[in-house]
């Protein structure tokens, strides 16, 4: 090649080979939260100060934060995004919750099944449930772990035919909170279902319940429901499954959504 035709060729500016991934593909998937390792793309030294086990990638660990924050803003709690354990009162257990954490990190560098499968919070409407449960997931995604958040009428409601958001079917639906996540939040269970017995609601959640146990797989359980009305929605025999291998958090504290002054109707 001669000298002249040499000067002419910019690399930058030469044709890309069909599915040949380049510097700035790999910058935008980045971006997208996408994981580059499972294509094959080894991943470029990143700072960061998350605390991660082995087999887990920075990047697959920015694609499991963005999928926790997506099922956040399904649920329009965005808001609920800010929160971590240093931020909840003590009666919001967090103490607890950030042991129950460390148990669940530790069996998952071990690859072994934790020893306490179930968190159940209960409390009072307007209680800090849902922020101390949210401040969890907000730990728990920082840590690595692939958590979803989604309230129990809502996933039930999302498994009925044609029920799914973004035309997702009940296949889909199952696989994102069932069998992907390693740590489910189900908010407010049995939320707006008291007295209700149908054999679809019992269905759906034993199968939650049931597939997730078996996986090995932890579950939070929010609720402002006392045992019986639980057992009168969901039976006996699936709430005695919910308790096993449970802990039980009671988050005791005033109504936060109480007006700090008394409206006069």
């Amino acid at each position: 090649m001669s000298t002249l035709a040499a000067e002419r060729i910019v690399r930058e500016r030469e044709p890309k080979r069909l599915f040949e991934i380049t510097d700035r593909m790999v910058a935008a998937l980045q971006r997208g939260g996408a994981d580059i390792s499972q294509l094959g793309v080894p991943a470029p030294p990143e700072e960061d100060d998350v605390e991660l086990w082995e087999d887990v990638a920075i990047p697959q660990a920015h694609a499991r934060a963005l999928a926790w924050r997506n099922s956040m803003k399904t649920a329009d709690h965005d808001d609920y995004l800010k929160w971590r354990f240093s931020d909840l009162d003590d009666y919001q257990r967090p103490q607890a919750l950030s042991g129950w954490l460390d148990s669940l990190v530790e069996a998952k560098k071990k690859k072994a099944r934790p020893s306490t499968m179930h968190f159940i919070v209960s409390g009072n409407i307007g209680s800090g449930k849902t922020t101390a449960v949210a401040a969890l997931g907000n730990e728990a995604s920082n840590r690595g772990l692939l958590v979803r958040f989604v309230q129990h009428s809502t996933y039930l409601a999302w498994r009925r035919p044609d029920g799914g958001p973004d035309d997702l079917s009940r296949y889909q639906i199952r696989k994102r909170h069932v069998e992907d996540p390693d740590l489910l939040i189900l908010d407010e269970l049995c939320g707006e279902m008291d007295g209700v017995q149908t054999e679809f609601v019992r269905r759906e959640t034993t199968d939650l319940v049931g597939s997730r146990l078996a996986s090995g797989r932890p579950t939070v359980f929010s609720t402002n429901l006392k045992r019986d009305g639980i057992k009168t929605v969901l039976g006996e025999r699936l709430l005695s499954r919910i308790e096993d291998r449970a802990y039980l958090a009671k988050v005791v504290g005033p109504d936060r959504r109480t007006p700090r002054k008394s409206l006069d109707w």
